[in-house]
């Protein structure tokens, strides 16, 4: 599991929008895992059983106590916990990005986490979000779309 927690928190932290809330996700997650290994089947993708599990957790922690959202994700250098130290330019960009990526509907921002960073292919994204291949493609193209506006009016270029 310690392989899997940058990804799994990150992960989090898109879903609930929030940092704090990540962090307490993350760590239910990991604790509801741990109480159920024995039903985790060896030789499959822990990374992908935790996101299905994180999920499920946060759903239920919104029907129960009607969370909204309030504060917005910041991609700050000690929000990560990256294996390097990345370059200025690096963080620069990354910040940036997630700045981008946070205006987007929850919906999205999630589904780009796991495509764009993640690395996910559709197929697995659809598994996980368990959601059709279709509506998976759709949300991609809509944050694609979004995220150039957004980038162009940022530069002042056209695409």
């Amino acid at each position: 599991m310690p392989a899997c927690f940058d990804r799994l928190w990150r992960f989090c932290v898109a879903l609930t929008g929030q940092r704090a809330l990540g962090d307490d996700l993350a760590q239910m997650t990991c604790l509801r895992a741990l109480e159920k290994a024995d039903q985790f089947t060896p030789g499959t993708h822990l990374d992908r059983w935790l996101f299905v599990m994180a999920r499920r957790l946060w759903l239920n922690e919104l029907r129960r106590d009607a969370i909204r959202q309030t504060e917005s994700f910041s991609a700050n250098a000690d929000d990560q916990h990256p294996a390097e130290i990345p370059s200025t330019e690096t963080n620069i960009m990354a910040r940036e990005v997630f700045q981008k990526m946070n205006a987007l509907p929850e919906a999205q921002r999630v589904t780009a986490l796991l495509v764009f960073v993640e690395g996910y292919t559709y197929a697995e994204t659809a598994d996980m979000l368990d959601i059709p291949p279709g509506t998976v493609m759709s949300r991609i193209s809509a944050a694609r779309k979004t995220l150039a506006t957004q980038m162009e009016a940022a530069t002042g270029t056209d695409a």
